[in-house]
């Protein structure tokens, strides 16, 4: 649920409200960055939390409960008895991650993640954790993660030292003003009740759609300056084709370059036109892909942030401990593989189309967009900078699902790597936004040197307004860096036109 409260008189916040059945990545990504808050949740939101916390005791004190009454995977047949530390033993014995330290808004997500499982009410812990959870998310205060400790079977060795900061054995990272939650006691029913989650990949993953779909939206703009500054067809993006071949993905892809572009729903072509290159004529069907694989990730992404995953289950309406997978991350790992392969061929197409900007017989200007000065090099270079970036991103974009691992002495068999997925998809946000930025700085230049700009009125025009605005017009060869630097800052504001 969101809403809007006063902050100070000043101005109306957004506030989120965790509640365990409505959080969508979107929401995440405002949690982790810090433009929404978070609600308190009221003692009906709290309710079935603390009914699976009051049966997972009972239950573990008649019976044996993975994890609780005994050890965890090799160790499952070992009992622990009345031994009082073993849910610290635990936490300590987890808390292991290696690597560098995560930002800030990582660790945020995962906490936003994590708070909201944990009230769908099947984790059976102390409900508060899930207070001190909210309170960290809300001061800014977040607990040090490393980057390393899991592979797509719960995120362990992260949630296990965010158990230990909030038990007081672990350090927190507190901005200036800002103060970590009081240390609170945990005890054997807390520790694999917290850690049984994927819930740092499905914050990392919810942050990467978040960012990727921002610049899906702002490449198409981009095509669109493209388009117009090689003369090109509108025709590919006519509504009877799309009709043809109805993909969802596709038909709204072409419905965008002929809304950003202001033609109708069914664009003649050009005098003397019949094909353009790839780059131009097939922008729906490859921009298409990428729409459709951002949707099944943000559905599949709002299941897991909204589901009791915990191992075991904790059902208050059987009065049973159910031991399961569901902390097995398949559905994540593989759409997060489909989504970076889909948005890749976008990212090629850029690369295409930025290359066909360099080509007289296109634009009618001079190769490479260079000046009248001899043998101008003009914009070349930034075909091998995109072309750079593209092969970084192409390595971040192998499947992460083709890995495997066997683990705990061959207990768990098989891992589906969704952590190094999400960390990937991260990784691809920023080679993307190069790429894109390699191809507004030439296409802004294109028309430049055309003296072409969209007609007055159209959300093309605001695009190119905004872009010519801000990067610099000289025309004689010097070094881009600074252009891309400044056209990669404007994306987010394109996704918007």
């Amino acid at each position: 649920m969101v809403s809007r409260t006063p902050d100070n008189g000043r101005r109306a916040v957004r506030r989120i409200t965790l509640d365990g059945t409505q959080l969508r990545p979107a929401d995440i990504a405002a949690l982790a960055d810090r433009t929404a808050r978070t609600a308190a949740p009221g003692p009906e939101a709290l309710a079935p939390a603390e009914e699976s916390w009051e049966t997972a005791r009972r239950l573990a004190a008649t019976g044996r409960v993975y994890g609780r009454s005994t050890g965890v995977g090799a160790n499952r047949t070992e009992d622990v008895g009345a031994d009082a530390e073993h849910g610290l033993r635990l936490l300590r014995s987890h808390a292991g991650a290696i690597g560098d330290p995560l930002p800030a808004r990582e660790v945020r997500a995962m906490l936003a993640v994590r708070a909201n499982q944990l009230l769908a009410g099947g984790a059976g812990l102390n409900p508060t954790v899930i207070t001190s959870l909210l309170a960290a998310l809300e001061s800014g205060a977040h607990p040090v993660v490393n980057e390393h400790g899991a592979v797509g079977t719960g995120d362990l060795a992260a949630l296990a030292q965010t158990g230990l900061a909030l038990a007081g054995e672990h350090p927190w990272h507190r901005a200036p003003g800002t103060r970590a939650p009081a240390p609170i006691p945990l005890d054997n029913n807390d520790a694999l009740a917290l850690i049984s989650s994927n819930a740092l990949t499905l914050g990392q993953s919810a942050l990467a759609l978040d960012e990727l779909r921002r610049l899906l939206a702002a490449s198409l703009p981009v095509a669109a300056l493209s388009l117009l500054a090689v003369g090109g067809s509108y025709e590919p993006f006519a509504e009877p084709v799309m009709r043809a071949r109805p993909h969802p993905g596709s038909a709204a892809a072409a419905a965008r370059m002929r809304t950003v572009s202001g033609v109708p729903d069914r664009p003649a072509a050009p005098l003397g036109r019949i094909q353009d290159p790839y780059g131009f004529r097939c922008i729906p069907q490859i921009h298409g892909p990428a729409l459709d694989a951002a949707d099944t990730l943000d559905g599949i992404l709002t299941v897991e942030v909204n589901a009791a995953s915990e191992n075991p289950f904790i059902s208050v309406e059987d009065q049973a401990a159910y031991h399961h997978g569901n902390f097995y991350a398949a559905h994540v790992a593989l759409a997060l593989d489909a989504f970076r392969l889909a948005v890749l061929q976008t990212a090629r197409l850029s690369t295409a189309r930025l290359a066909a900007l360099s080509e007289p017989d296109l634009t009618r200007l001079r190769p490479f967009l260079g000046d009248a000065a001899p043998a101008s090099s003009g914009v070349m270079i930034l075909e091998y900078a995109a072309g750079a970036a593209l092969g970084e991103m192409r390595a971040v974009s192998h499947p992460a699902s083709l890995g495997h691992a066997v683990l705990s002495r061959g207990v768990e068999e098989q891992a589906g790597f969704a952590s190094l997925g999400a960390r990937q998809t991260l990784r691809a946000c920023t080679y993307y936004r190069q790429v894109l930025a390699c191809e507004l700085v030439t296409a802004v230049r294109a028309l430049r040197m055309r003296s072409l700009e969209p007609e007055p009125g159209l959300p093309l025009a605001d695009a190119y307004a905004l872009a010519a605005e801000a990067l610099d017009p000289r025309m004689e060869d010097r070094p881009l860096t600074d252009d891309v630097a400044v056209a990669a800052g404007l994306l987010d504001r394109l996704a918007a036109v």
